[in-house]
């Protein structure tokens, strides 16, 4: 079950305003979200910088040109 999945059943069985108790529906949002934020806890690791100047401009050209003038596949 994805985590938007599990917030949202977890909202339709405890929410206070459908008779669930208040203090346990913060509880459980609380340690809701601390999962999802959990996932996210990676470090950033980036490629290497794109080449600059006339060497990048043309590598940019090319590749919008490939993907621009791509003939379509045929399955």
């Amino acid at each position: 079950m994805t985590w938007r999945a599990e917030y949202r059943e977890f909202i339709r069985r405890n929410h206070p305003d459908r008779g669930g108790d208040p203090e346990a529906f913060a509880a459980g949002l609380a340690e809701l979200r601390a999962r999802r934020d959990a996932r996210f806890d990676a470090p950033v690791v980036g490629g290497a910088d794109p080449p600059r100047g006339v060497r990048g401009a043309a590598r940019r050209v090319r590749r919008w040109y490939t993907r621009r003038f791509r003939k379509p596949r045929v399955r």
